[in-house]
C-alpha cells in the first residue's frame, strides 16, 4: 500500500550510520513506502555552531542533569526535517527515525490516520512513554488519544502543514529535548494524539546514537539538585489537564471517526 496522497515520507539517518539507514529501508520498502532521505545533524560534530540555540542553564534545570550534544543534533534535525516538508506540496509529514521497527499493519494505519486528517495535528504512530491515555474517538481497529501524562518519543509521527509551520518560530532556544518540549500542549496550543495500538515501535538495541550504550552519555545530577525537576513536572501537568479540560478533551469519548 503506497503512502496516502498529500503526505511525504522523511527517514532521519545520520549518515555514519549505515547499517541503520539500510535497516529503515528494507522495512520501509517492504511496505511499499519510500521516504526521503534526511541527513541527521550530528549534535557532536556541529556543537560549536549549535551552542547558540540552547539555554543551558534552563536546560539544566528542566532536567536535572547535563545536555547531551547529540540529543541537540537531535532537536535540529526535526526542525530541519519540517522547513524541508514545509518547501513540499504535502498536507502532512511523516517523520521517522532511524531505530523504529515497522509493523505489517503501519500502511493501513497511515491510511486511517489520514482519513481523520482533520481530527489531529500531530499524530504518534510509536512512543517512549504515553501515560494516563484519554480516548478520543474510534478510528478502525485504532483509538485516537490524548495523554495526561508524559507523551515523549519522535521515533515515527505525523504532522500537519499549518502545525508545522507555526512551531518552527517557537522553538528556540532548545530548554529540553524536543519530544518533551512538544508535551507541552498547554503551551503550543495544539492536538497531539497517538494512535494506538501504535504500528510501530523503537528498537535501537541498546546503543543510541544520541546518549550511548545503555544511555551512558546522560548523567543525571545529585538528587538535591533534581528538585525544580519535579515543579517542572508538576507545572506541565496541570497545564495539561487544563488545556485538555477546555478543548473537551479531558472526558474519554467513545466516538466513532471513521
Amino acid at each position: 500500500m503506497p503512502l496516502p496522497v498529500g503526505v511525504t515520507a522523511f527517514l532521519i539517518n545520520l549518515p555514519a550510520s549505515v547499517a541503520r539507514r539500510d535497516r529503515s529501508l528494507n522495512q520501509l520498502r517492504q511496505l511499499d513506502i519510500a521516504p526521503v532521505l534526511f541527513p541527521a545533524i550530528d549534535g557532536r560534530a556541529e556543537w560549536e555552531r549549535l551552542t547558540p540555540s540552547l539555554d543551558e542553564s534552563a536546560f539544566r534545570r528542566n532536567t536535572g542533569r547535563a545536555v547531551v550534544p547529540g540529543e541537540i543534533g537531535c532537536y535540529h534535525s526535526h526542525l530541519a526535517v519540517w522547513r524541508a516538508f514545509l518547501e513540499t506540496g504535502s498536507r502532512v509529514a511523516l517523520v521517522m527515525e532511524d531505530d523504529v521497527v515497522f509493523h505489517d499493519e503501519f500502511p493501513e494505519a497511515l491510511a486511517t490516520a489520514m482519513g481523520i486528517e482533520d481530527r489531529w495535528d500531530f499524530l504518534k504512530l510509536n512512543r517512549i512513554r504515553a501515560k494516563q491515555p484519554v480516548r478520543q474517538g474510534q478510528a478502525g481497529r485504532w483509538q485516537v488519544n490524548a495523554y495526561v501524562g508524559p507523551a515523549t518519543g519522535l521515533g515515527a509521527y505525523l504532522i500537519r502543514r499549518d502545525l508545522a509551520a507555526r512551531l518552527l518560530p517557537s522553538l528556540l532556544p532548545i530548554t529540553r529535548p524536543i519530544d518533551h518540549e512538544l508535551d507541552r500542549i498547554h503551551i503550543h496550543h495544539f492536538r497531539h494524539f497517538g494512535l494506538e495500538p501504535f504500528p510501530s515501535h523503537v528498537d535501537d538495541g541498546g546503543v543510541s546514537t544520541i546518549n550511548g550504550v545503555g544511555q551512558f552519555a546522560v548523567q543525571k545530577f545529585p538528587w538535591y539538585r533534581r528538585l525544580p525537576v519535579h515543579g517542572v513536572r508538576l507545572s506541565n501537568r496541570l497545564g495539561k489537564i487544563g488545556h485538555l479540560r477546555r478543548n473537551g478533551q479531558l472526558r474519554p469519548s467513545s466516538d466513532v471517526w471513521l
